[in-house]
């Protein structure tokens, strides 16, 4: 059975998200414009359907004139212990540039290690691991 992929109604960013991701997570990336679905709600080269396809999957779009797009609130995507500490650190970093670190990826006092990073997209994120045996 696969698992629920998050589907991000982005406000115009979607191109620029998708490819923000990819840098980061690497993966397989797809993208089509209102044009190529023959979409009229909304300028022809917006994003019509995206999916970066990877160690991390996201799908999304550009919203419609006047649509909602992405607004977070007690959500958050969690990466525990997806990739290996370092793969992991790195990401945090990345997803933090032009962001908000909301709490450092850092020990915490149950053992573990986690932070929490807000993307420059709005997308929050849940990262860390557990110490190594």
């Amino acid at each position: 059975m696969a698992s629920p992929m998050i589907y991000v109604s982005f406000p115009g960013t979607a191109r620029e998200a998708f490819g923000f991701y990819e840098g980061i997570f690497g993966g397989k990336l797809s993208l089509f414009t209102n044009k190529e679905f023959n979409n009229t709600d909304g300028p022809p080269d917006a994003i019509a359907h995206g999916e970066l396809q990877g160690v991390v999957s996201i799908a999304g779009s550009d919203t419609s004139p006047g649509g909602k797009s992405v607004r977070f609130e007690g959500l958050m995507l969690s990466l525990l212990g997806t990739a290996e500490p370092k793969d992991l650190h790195e990401w945090f970093d990345q997803l933090a540039d032009g962001g908000r670190v909301e709490d450092p990826l850092a020990p915490k006092p149950w053992g573990a290690s986690d932070g929490q990073v807000i993307d420059r997209f709005g997308l929050h994120w849940l990262i860390g691991y557990e110490p190594a045996s």
